[in-house]
């Protein structure tokens, strides 16, 4: 199991403490000592103020941010979670992945998602009913400009004619996040990795999402992925799962038992689950370093013994 976090931007207002240089450098540094294999951040670039005071969070543009991390660290892959592929230009993507994955040193895993924010989308000035589209003609794309010269594609937005862009990374990762039957097809038909979210029955009907709320839940859904992982004629120890447990409490509370957390991640192992996603408080710098130095001791650390 691979241990992953978000940088914790998890409320609005956020933190102004969490936006600091010093804060970014002094978190990826403690989450690389204390044996964190990944760290993302979230994609808002234009999210609602209805929103954000309806429950939403604050957000660092992640290739910015990540491109931060990446100065500062030596091993933490660095995934997105997730990007909106259908909020950019596919070659804007392309290139700003392609320039964080060459300057670490091959680091950058692409974590996407079609989002579900309508007034996102609209002040973006993309179509929220043309998402699904652009996503999978976003996904041709990413693959065909990192590998190939003189690449030709006719969008429905845009005419690619005899375009080549370097650096050329080759292959890097891609994980497909979110609850629906179509997530998990795309992923066994042309991904590396699937990223399913917690959600209650509420939170799903506002993210029109199926609700994922227990170990059963994702079990379920597991099971209808490696289906298609088999029709496909692929590897299921090829395809990377991302989840977190709830067992044991929260990681950032006195409360956490760490033998109970392990016990879940065990569990979640045994279906498949190979990243296991990890929550850290946001409150402060300070709160959130203690418990990332706390669950590298009594998780990680025990974990790799």
């Amino acid at each position: 199991m691979k241990f992953s976090l978000t940088y914790p931007l998890i409320t609005h207002p956020s933190n102004p403490e969490l936006l600091t240089k010093d804060a970014l450098v002094r978190f990826a540094r403690t989450a690389e000592r204390a044996g964190f294999d990944g760290i993302g951040f979230t994609d808002h670039p234009a999210p609602t103020d209805r929103w954000l005071k309806a429950g939403g969070h604050d957000a660092l543009d992640p290739f910015a941010a990540l491109a931060f991390v990446a100065a500062v660290t030596d091993r933490l892959r660095l995934i997105p979670n997730v990007v909106v592929l259908p909020y950019r230009n596919p070659f804007l993507i392309a290139k700003a992945v392609a320039t964080i994955d060459a300057l670490s040193g091959g680091r950058f895993t692409l974590a996407v998602g079609t989002g579900y924010l309508k007034g996102e989308y609209k002040a973006l000035g993309v179509d929220f009913g043309d998402r699904n589209r652009i996503f999978d003609e976003t996904l041709q794309v990413l693959r065909r400009i990192w590998t190939e010269e003189d690449f030709a594609f006719e969008g429905h937005d845009f005419l690619a004619h005899g375009q080549t862009a370097n650096p050329r990374p080759g292959h890097i990762p891609i994980w497909i996040g979110g609850n629906s039957k179509l997530s998990r097809r795309r992923v066994a038909a042309k991904a590396d990795g699937w990223v399913p979210f917690p959600a209650p029955r509420g939170l799903a009907g506002t993210a029109k999402t199926p609700p994922l709320e227990t170990v059963d839940d994702l079990a379920a859904m597991l099971d209808h992925l490696w289906q298609h992982v088999d029709e496909a004629g692929r590897d299921r120890a090829e395809i990377d799962v991302s989840f977190g447990t709830p067992a044991g409490g929260s990681p950032g509370t006195d409360r956490f038992d760490p033998d109970a957390h392990r016990d879940g991640l065990a569990e979640l192992a045994a279906l498949g689950v190979t990243w296991s996603a990890v929550t850290v408080p946001g409150d402060s710098l300070a709160h959130a370093l203690e418990t990332l130095e706390r669950y590298g001791e009594s998780v990680i650390a025990p974990s790799r013994a």
